[in-house]
């Protein structure tokens, strides 16, 4: 099998992702899996690998066309749009948004003309990419706008071999319960079976209620009995292997009890301060529901330490194996 050649982006230049690159290159398992392509501003990255105190070794052309997965495992195509002397470390800002929304759409671009195979990029700030006028509420809705997608998507999780995802996502709170509604809740089942099937792994699906104790057959909550069971019921009626709805506070103790290897959860904090809390270096973020690969780690830009050399770099390099493991399984 050859190896897959993956466009690989530090995301947001003044957060860690510039350090994390370097660190997971100087791993030679990684570095060797694939044929790696940066895009970038080529001084971001050397910053980044400085900081990291590693060397990083690449070789640089101008267009994609150049790169031959022989001669050399890193190449680099320099999008010369960030000059460090103006992006201060652990800093948010416009210009260093705009850079990052800049590189990842035109890595998207090579990934439309089928010249890579996959992507992965580093931690992107939502409020840096709005401000340098990617006016999306996150980074999955660019990278759906550049394929011409308005639905079919949504930001999906692993965390030790447990798929995760939900119904609502990035919408304020206030907003969670008047989406929640059966056609959105099966079609969320749909999804996540599909995209643990994609995988190669045969689902066995967790099911969050919305309220406190999954509603209390009414008590607490009429959207259990009403909307999220039927929706349940429709999936298994159609093949899907999904069980619950179960509260939300016991619901990750079921997942290794009972064998299930995907949790569905009604709203984003829901399933995400759960994984989170499972292994906040491991957990990686899919964009599924689109026509390439792309992984990326699950964790923030972690302004607080960019720019110091400290940072782990193991969820960045979980989301570059599984990236590797997906392509190699033909996962679309």
């Amino acid at each position: 099998m050859s190896k897959p050649t993956i466009g690989l982006l530090y995301g947001d230049a003044a957060g860690v992702g510039p350090e994390v690159v370097a660190k997971s290159l100087a791993n030679k398992e990684i570095l060797e899996s694939a044929t790696w392509v940066l895009v970038g501003d080529e001084r971001i990255f050397n910053r980044g690998a400085m900081t990291a105190g590693q060397e990083l070794n690449y070789q640089k052309v101008e267009s994609i066309d150049e790169v031959n997965p022989e001669a050399a495992s890193v190449w680099l195509i320099d999008t010369k749009n960030t000059d460090p002397a103006e992006i201060e470390m652990g800093v948010l800002s416009s210009e260093s948004g705009k850079a990052a929304g800049d590189n990842l759409v035109f890595a998207l671009e090579l990934a439309k003309r089928e010249k890579i195979d996959g992507l992965t990029y580093g931690p992107m700030n939502k409020s840096g990419l709005y401000q340098g006028g990617y006016a999306y509420k996150d980074d999955i809705h660019l990278v759906a706008s550049v394929f011409g997608l308005e639905s079919g998507f949504m930001e999906v999780n692993v965390m030790d071999d447990v798929w995760f995802t939900r119904v609502t996502s990035h919408i304020p709170l206030k907003e969670v319960a008047e989406n929640i509604t059966k056609e959105n809740v099966l079609n969320s089942i749909l999804f996540a079976d599909k995209i643990v099937s994609k995988a190669g792994i045969e689902p066995k699906i967790a099911i969050a209620g919305l309220n406190p104790h999954a509603g209390d057959n009414g008590l607490l909550g009429d959207e259990e009995n009403e909307i999220i069971t039927p929706a349940v019921e429709e999936a298994k009626s159609q093949g899907v292997n999904a069980h619950g709805p179960f509260s939300a506070d016991t619901i990750f103790l079921r997942l290794k009890k009972e064998n299930f290897n995907c949790l569905l959860g009604m709203y984003h904090d829901q399933a995400q301060i759960g994984m989170k809390t499972m292994g906040f270096n491991k957990g990686v973020t899919i964009s599924g529901g689109l026509p390439i690969v792309i992984t990326t780690p699950a964790h923030g830009t972690a302004f607080d330490i960019a720019g110091k050399g400290i940072v782990d770099p193991s969820a960045f390099e979980e989301a570059l194996k599984l990236g590797i493991k997906l392509i190699n399984n033909g996962y679309k």
